[in-house]
């Protein structure tokens, strides 16, 4: 419990609107719950959001420390009043969840709060399984990445221990993640291989492909098969050998085949506000040792609902 005594500045101000401005990392809906379970006392009774407050008022409010912080992108978490999570799987040590397109996995620039990383620490937290402030606190992290753009399954590990051994699972390639994309065209052959060298563009946030070794390239490899052609489109399915930064995007681009709704590495034309691009299907597939993880071994989780896919190779 905190005490505080309204000085001359704050009187008149209503009670909610105090709150907001003297713990900006409680959630509005946060706030008015605790108001109303008369969890923030004013001159030792309950009181109502619109009550105006007066000079030498003095309040005590029954709330967790973490609320009183200063907000800064390690607790931008406690803003998050429901957090939104499709979560394919859960258990002590990791979760797998499906993220949709337009969401980014971490804070940074102007969005630190709508990100997956902060709802799943806001999860935890509201589930009592997680709290910063615990001794020796590890904080939930993700394992993999996905641009803001695509969607599909994203790893997140909820211990220490976890997060270890997946990541060098994942460093193994004892994981096998598919994509579905569909492009423009068709490719020739069907089912084959792109292989080539990547190189960053750090300056125009993207990448570019090249047949051969230049300096400061990476081999790039992408085994694809045709699931479908329609309407000149392809539905392709793709297994990254390497995991290289926009590898699909910008091979198939170079191929002559750019992803339909790529307006980085595509065609302006087209009006899809995501390029279509999912990590849809996740295979755990352990050579080694997995500790905590071993119950996963042989198992694998797929997204059944993929938006592109309904839109343009609906089920005849």
């Amino acid at each position: 419990m905190k005490e505080f005594t309204i000085g001359p500045n704050d009187g008149g101000q209503r009670l909610d609107r105090w709150l907001a401005k003297a713990l900006p990392l409680l959630p509005a809906p946060l706030a008015q719950k605790y108001i109303r379970l008369k969890r923030v006392k004013v001159n030792g009774k309950g009181a109502k959001r619109d009550a105006r407050l007066q000079e030498g008022d003095l309040l005590q409010l029954y709330i967790n420390d973490e609320f009183f912080d200063t907000p800064t992108p390690d607790n931008a978490f406690l803003r998050v009043d429901r957090p939104q999570l499709d979560i394919l799987y859960e258990d002590e040590h990791l979760m797998l969840l499906n993220k949709r397109p337009g969401m980014v996995v971490h804070p940074g620039g102007s969005e630190q709060v709508n990100t997956l990383i902060t709802h799943i620490q806001a999860y935890l937290y509201q589930k009592k399984e997680w709290s910063p402030r615990w001794e020796h606190a590890f904080a939930p992290a993700l394992c993999n990445r996905i641009d803001r753009n695509t969607g599909g399954i994203v790893i997140a590990a909820k211990t220490a221990e976890a997060l270890r051994v997946m990541n060098q699972k994942i460093r193994d390639r004892e994981l096998q993640k598919l994509y579905l994309c569909v492009i423009h065209g068709a490719m020739e052959p069907r089912d084959g291989q792109l292989k080539g060298y990547i190189l960053k563009d750090g300056d125009r946030a993207q990448v570019k492909v090249y047949g051969k070794p230049v300096p400061g390239a990476r081999t790039a490899v992408t085994l694809y098969r045709t699931l479908e052609v329609r309407n000149g489109l392809s539905l392709m399915e793709c297994d990254l050998i390497t995991g290289r930064t926009h590898q699909i995007r910008a091979q198939f681009a170079a191929a002559g085949h750019p992803l339909l709704g790529d307006g980085k590495y595509g065609r302006e034309r087209d009006r899809r506000k995501f390029q279509a691009l999912y990590s849809y299907k996740l295979r755990f597939r352990f050579t080694t040792a997995a500790g905590p993880l071993e119950p996963l071994n042989g198992r694998e989780w797929t997204v059944a609902d993929v938006d592109f896919v309904d839109e343009y190779f609906p089920k005849r």
